[in-house]
């Protein structure tokens, strides 16, 4: 037997038109978070951040390439991560490249973050076929002045981070098998998206969000849940190159 309803074309489209009333309202809702966002204010940058890049040295304006605003992406890629990035962070990686067209029109440059040394990142950009800028947080404190990696301390202080590094689920055991780094390391590298703007010659901060969350999922999640068989949480994501027979 199914494990599913099966429905005549009247029961269906009944419960379609139920449905679409709530993604109306869903999509209401997101206008409103949008226009929230938008509303935050914007704090400014006064630290000088320097970065490895694949071009040397670079500062945060520098990153602007010229736009007004910056969109980055913290890849879990910590300096401690033996194998490479983790998989799911690498899945929305590979859907970035085909954005920056379209963004860079729009006054947005788009690049990504991780904690790796530079010639890590180069190295693994290559083996995942990226075109985005990879630029490296490595011995920096950018990272932990903006939430996006925690020290080991700070770790143990948030009761669900230490509960997965104590009592692991099997779907995180293997996904600290295929980063190659014990969790305690693994789980301190915040996947985030982080936003700053220039104006007047001034960087200034103007929004972060971390997974897990709606905004930080590859657009193939988006699509699968589209789907009837739509894999739920809990379950390990895989790198294009290494996705299992």
């Amino acid at each position: 037997m199914p494990d599913h309803k099966i429905a005549t074309r009247e029961e269906w489209q009944g419960a379609r038109a139920d449905l679409a009333k709530l993604e109306a309202e869903y999509a209401e809702l997101g206008e409103k978070v949008t226009e929230e966002r938008r509303r935050l204010p914007w704090v400014l940058v006064e630290k000088e951040y320097t970065f490895d890049t694949e071009d040397g040295k670079k500062t945060l304006a520098e990153l602007f390439d010229g736009r007004s605003q910056l969109l980055a992406y913290n890849i879990m890629f910590g300096p401690d991560y033996e194998l490479g990035a983790c998989p799911g962070c690498s899945n929305l990686g590979d859907e970035l490249g085909a954005t920056r067209v379209h963004l860079n029109h729009r006054d947005v440059t788009l690049i990504c973050f991780s904690r790796a040394p530079i010639d890590r990142l180069v190295a693994y950009k290559q083996r995942m076929g990226w075109d985005f800028p990879y630029v490296s947080t490595y011995g920096t404190d950018f990272p932990f002045d903006f939430g996006l990696a925690l020290t080991p301390e700070q770790a143990y202080q948030i009761p669900e981070v230490k509960a997965m590094i104590d009592n692991p689920p099997e779907w995180l055991q293997t996904w600290g098998r295929q980063i190659g780094a014990k969790l305690e390391d693994g789980l301190r590298e915040g996947p985030s998206f982080v936003v700053f703007a220039r104006e007047n010659g001034n960087v200034y901060h103007t929004y972060t969000v971390m997974a897990p969350d709606q905004f930080v999922a590859p657009y193939h999640s988006f699509l699968l849940r589209r789907t009837p068989r739509a894999p739920s949480g809990g379950v390990s994501a895989w790198r294009k190159d290494e996705y299992p027979d």
